[in-house]
């Protein structure tokens, strides 16, 4: 993506996070090892921002060396992701 369309996809970007009806906030809770950290992951990748090979080996959202090297997620995290659909890019 050159730099004059990048700029036009951010402008979009804060046009929608800027209008309330266009955010949703969203909670994953489960029991202990039900998928939350690989729903999080599979959510990141629709995003491009990890590979879909990288779905459940990853823990993107698991930032401390503990929660790596444990394989359990310790803290919670929160991230901006976006849900492509036609109407909110008009």
């Amino acid at each position: 993506m050159d730099v004059r369309n990048r700029r036009e996809f951010v402008k979009q970007i804060l046009k929608i996070q800027s209008t309330p009806e266009f955010v949703r906030n969203v909670c994953l809770m489960a029991h202990v090892d039900h998928g939350k950290t690989t729903l999080a992951d599979s959510l990141i990748s629709a995003n491009g921002i990890i590979s879909q090979k990288m779905i459940g080996t990853l823990r993107y959202m698991d930032s401390l060396a503990e929660e790596q090297q444990r394989g359990i997620t310790m803290k919670s995290s929160s991230i901006s992701l976006l849900y492509r659909n036609e109407c909110m890019l008009r």
